[in-house]
């Protein structure tokens, strides 16, 4: 049995890429002094389409990360990818943070910044062009790029919603 779990273990490591985006410490006053925690942003993908945010709080920041990890498995979204880019461009929005997306030619490769470029490579998008606008919080900027992307569709999408042809669309 304890084989067993390892072996799941390593094999959902291989599923996805962690990358740990921001990691805080973050200080209680008690009556005793300040408790001191850390909080730490975690983003996973498999580079195929699928991408997760997650934050895990603890006293140490290893066991912090691990539980980042497991809210983002719990929190993953699918993205729509055409040729390595995104079908249209699309605004995501949260809180103070908006983040403009534009598609991009083949070659272009990933024009973002900080926690914007992690939720991209990680999704799999090779080309696209970004700009943050409005706050600079990691948190708020990686969750207005998750909402951008899970606005996204596909021709195929449309064309299903329109009631028409995948031809008619183009």
């Amino acid at each position: 049995m304890a084989l067993e779990s390892k072996n799941n273990s390593r094999e959902e490591k291989k599923e996805f890429e962690e990358r740990v985006i921001h990691i805080s410490r973050v200080s209680k006053t008690v009556k005793g002094g300040k408790n001191m925690r850390f909080a730490a942003l975690v983003v996973i993908g498999d580079r195929n389409g699928r991408v997760g945010k997650g934050i895990g709080k603890s006293t140490e920041v290893p066991d912090a990360i691990r539980k980042g990890i497991e809210e983002a498995k719990k929190n993953i979204v699918e993205v729509s990818i055409v040729n390595g880019t995104i079908p249209h461009e699309t605004l995501g929005e949260f809180a103070a943070a908006q983040i403009v997306m534009k598609p991009a030619a083949n070659g272009t490769g990933v024009i973002a910044g900080g926690p914007v470029r992690s939720v991209c490579e990680l999704a799999g998008i090779t080309d696209i062009r970004t700009k943050s606008i409005g706050s600079n919080n990691p948190n708020n900027m990686v969750n207005a790029t998750i909402e951008g992307l899970k606005t996204l569709k596909s021709v195929e999408e449309v064309a299903r919603l329109r009631g028409k042809s995948v031809d008619e669309i183009k």
